[in-house]
């Protein structure tokens, strides 16, 4: 992450040295609308924090770990579209998820979902993408999720 904070700092300076006036320009844009957006990604944090508070981890184990695959796979579908997390903590609950006794397929379907599809980011993609292009890509993605825990299990051999 370090060397992405470098990168970027290094393209602002490259950038103000080229052009100081449209550098200023683009960071007073980019900050407007970080203004812009903060309301509505404060309120998805929240709700995130909601949801996670009142979902304890054994439960989400307990039903992505049951013995059908298949209803697993989609539970973990759903739950990892409606949570949002960062990639950084998602990891290592799958690796505790796959201890507990969650299959492969079951923890790809959740992560998948997790990082491509996003219930809780709606209103903020809305809002840049427009509703349409915001659902088409949701449900996309949330096919593209089930393809991949259908490879997973193949792989791993968890599907017959």
């Amino acid at each position: 992450m370090v060397y992405l904070y470098v990168a970027t700092g290094a393209a602002v300076l490259i950038s103000l040295i080229i052009s100081r006036e449209k550098t200023v320009r683009a960071l007073h844009i980019a900050y407007q609308r970080f203004v812009k957006i903060l309301p509505a990604f404060l309120t998805m944090l929240i709700l995130v924090s909601v949801v996670l508070f009142l979902i304890p981890e054994e439960l989400i184990s307990t039903y992505l770990g049951s013995n059908n695959r298949y209803t697993g796979v989609l539970i973990g579908a759903v739950l990892g579209s409606a949570v949002l997390m960062p990639g950084f903590i998602a990891y290592p609950l799958c690796g505790i998820l796959l201890q507990k006794g969650v299959t492969y397929m079951v923890v790809s379907a959740f992560s998948t979902t997790l990082m491509m599809v996003g219930v809780l980011t709606y209103p903020v993609e809305k809002a840049y993408l427009g509703a349409k292009v915001t659902v088409v890509r949701n449900l996309i993605s949330f096919a593209i999720a089930l393809l991949v825990a259908l490879a997973t299990g193949l792989f791993f051999g968890e599907v017959f």
